[in-house]
């Protein structure tokens, strides 16, 4: 029998032993190469004379190392920059001093015993876990020495305590479980009903969209002769220092397109700086000049807040000539065609009262964090507040952008200024009087997202603590309403309990409280899908009305568990009256707006006698000349440090770090990128800084 070397009419030639490379570093993987078939060991004549052959095989493994070799050093190399970075940051901000509990943050009406409350839980963990731990070793010790069997006996009685605490972990687990059921067939249910799922699959008819009764507005010429519908509006724009977006914002109501002598403009100026007040003032009189029919108002005693501020604004003798009227804060643009989309919708409709629209964000790509806030805002309008309106014919009224019938106002009892969420208060009591909203889903109005986390926290901590305020005070109210008990359920179980209060809790409590402790005692289990499986499906859910946004889902995720803590605090805070449930912090602007807007306040024809629009090229040189004037300012930045998002990403990194030496891998990951993210937000390293 001839070799295999000279079986040339083989069909089913022998391969060659695999050759396996191992590397000695860790970091590097296993390398599985062919060895050299029979037929690269047969050498030509010609091979003989270019000295190749049985080197190939020998040159691809040593390319094939080398490769491995240099993304391995260039992922070495990467780290060290990341690293320097992040310690870099660490000690700017250690160095400015300044953290979440200093006295400019808004925490100086709330008591010691408050502000170390949470610290103290995290005491009683360690010392726990540690005896836990600790008394794991008691069986290996001698028990002869009385000294140390006392020793011993305390620890075991820390282990006592530590077990029982987890029985009480677990049945807290089990219950997550319910609640985590509720709040996924609420997120269902709302989507089911959406009308962006209409636009997803290129439907044409949308059934649930809003239509006038009286039908569409007719141009403004026929609406003088008395063929439309122009009722009397007036128009309010409360600001309080809001210096760097006034000018905008006047702008663009002064370019509603509605008749002259059935329009009035109201700025509602509570700004306690001299400068401001005189800017809008003189801003104020530069279109009355070019013919607006607008007021300026500047009250003495500033009390209550934005809430105060209209309720003087309303107590105006003139306005009881008005039939309704639109609000506007000081961040938000209107298009001028903003009446003829919503006044409409009142005719032939004497229970409707409230029309609102929809957000858009002139920012939201402007960083990280803005994205992630137009996520969570498209999901609240685009799906809750549009199947509410559509469904129930109420939804939280958010302070602007909406018309109201003065009639709804006053019938409700005004607006108070007993919480510091006096839009939604006004909703809700409008709705117990048996009003009617209406949301449009298809009409939107400009506006700027915060685009620093310290000016996005205390916007969350007022957006979170004010319906538990108002939940207290409204309670009594719901129960004894002449409304249908369905509509009492919704306002009780889904608005106020379920969206408000146990959403907060739940994402608290699972992912930074619930979680991080059973890596630590394997007694108390936590099912995956508890953790991953559902969570997912209501950040894929949460995402869908803004598509474009899909690459950021994960860090949605991160960031939402991350601000649960803010929204936890404030729910607590609200719902017990601590210090700072009262706390009222006026949301940074930056004045952003894009060339397309000032273009639209030009190209739009204005059909006002005696009135012009302003020029575009004067609107963006004095737009320009702001901005060198902040430049020039060279205002000092800073940054925060969050001591509650630190303290809890020690806690989650130890328990992923805790994950990985059990064993247990399927929460290693999600531990570990999201005390990544507890980090980041506590170093204040999303979104811009701070003036």
């Amino acid at each position: 029998m001839a070799p295999p070397l000279f079986n040339w009419g083989a069909k089913d030639t022998h391969r060659g032993t695999p050759v396996v490379v191992k590397m000695e570093n860790p970091n590097w993987s296993m390398v599985e190469l062919e060895g050299p078939e029979e037929e690269d060991l047969i050498i030509s004549d010609s091979s003989r004379e270019k000295g190749k052959g049985r080197g190939k095989n020998a040159k691809q493994l040593t390319w094939v190392l080398l490769l491995k070799a240099h993304r391995a050093a260039g992922c070495l190399t990467s780290l060290a920059p990341a690293l320097w970075g992040l310690v870099s940051a660490v000690k700017r901000r250690v160095a400015a001093g300044k953290t979440d509990a200093d006295t400019d943050g808004g925490r100086e009406n709330e008591s010691a015993t408050v502000k170390t409350r949470f610290y103290s839980c995290i005491k009683l963990f360690l010392i726990l876990l540690v005896g836990h731990w600790l008394a794991g070793f008691s069986g290996n010790c001698s028990h002869g020495d009385p000294s140390l069997a006392e020793l011993l006996a305390i620890l075991e009685g820390l282990k006592i305590a530590w077990h029982m605490g987890f029985k009480t972990v677990q049945c807290m687990i089990d219950s997550m479980d319910i609640v985590q059921s509720l709040l996924h067939r609420d997120q269902a249910y709302l989507h089911s009903h959406a009308s962006y799922l209409f636009d997803i699959f290129s439907l044409v008819d949308k059934p649930w969209t809003p239509v006038p009764k009286g039908g569409a507005v007719v141009d403004l010429e026929s609406g003088e002769k008395g063929f439309g519908f122009f009722p009397m509006v007036l128009v309010q724009i409360p600001m309080c220092n809001e210096k760097e977006v006034y000018q905008q914002s006047i702008a663009a109501v002064c370019n509603l397109d509605w008749p002259k002598g059935k329009l009035l403009i109201q700025v509602l100026d509570d700004s306690d700086d001299p400068t401001t007040q005189l800017l809008i003032k003189e801003e104020v009189q530069k279109w009355q000049q070019e013919g607006a029919n607008i007021l300026y108002r500047h009250r003495v005693i500033r009390d209550g807040y934005k809430a105060g501020n209209l309720k003087s604004a309303m107590n105006c003798s003139y306005v009881r000539d008005y039939e309704f009227v639109a609000i506007f804060d000081a961040d938000f643009q209107p298009t001028p065609d903003f009446l003829k989309k919503t006044v409409p919708h009142f005719k032939a409709n004497e229970e409707l009262g409230l029309v609102k629209q929809r957000w858009s964000f002139v920012n939201k790509d402007e960083n990280l964090l803005t994205r992630l806030q137009n996520i969570n805002l498209a999901f609240h309008f685009e799906v809750e507040q549009q199947v509410n309106g559509i469904f129930i014919n109420f939804f939280g009224f958010n302070g602007t952008a909406g018309v109201w019938r003065i009639k709804a106002l006053e019938n409700a009892g005004g607006w108070l200024e007993r919480t510091t969420v006096e839009d939604m208060d006004i909703a809700v009591r409008a709705h117990l009087h048996g009003w009617k909203f209406i949301f449009l889903n298809d009409v939107e109005c400009q506006c700027e997202l915060p685009e620093s986390y310290e000016a996005y926290r205390k916007q969350q901590h007022r957006w979170h603590s004010g319906p538990m305020q108002l939940f207290r005070l409204c309670l009594p109210d719901i129960i004894r309403a002449k409304i249908s008990v369905w509509k009492k359920f919704n306002m009780i179980f889904l608005f106020f309990l379920l969206r408000k209060l146990i959403l907060p809790f739940y994402s608290f409590t699972l992912f930074c409280i619930i979680l991080p402790m059973t890596m630590f005692v394997p007694e108390a289990e936590l099912p995956a899908w508890v953790v991953c499986y559902i969570p997912a499906a209501m950040s894929f859910l949460n995402i869908l009305p803004a598509p474009k946004a899909f690459p950021f889902i994960v860090p949605y995720l991160l960031f939402e568990n991350t601000m649960s803590v803010t929204k936890f605090n404030a729910m607590i805070s609200g719902l017990f009256q601590l210090g700072s449930a009262y706390e009222w912090v006026v949301t940074k602007k930056s004045g952003r707006s894009s060339e397309g807007d000032l273009v639209s306040l030009v190209e739009k024809p204005k059909h006002q006698r005696g009135s012009s629009a302003p020029d575009l090229e004067e609107m963006k040189e004095e737009l320009r000349r702001q901005e060198q004037q902040k430049a020039s300012k060279k205002k000092k930045k800073h940054n925060r440090i969050y001591m509650k998002e630190l303290a809890l990403a020690f806690l989650l990194l130890t328990a992923s770090a805790r994950s990985l030496l059990s064993a247990q891998g399927i929460h290693f990951y999600f531990l570990l990128f999201q005390g990544i993210s507890f980090l980041l937000v506590g170093l204040d390293l999303i979104g811009e800084q701070v003036d």
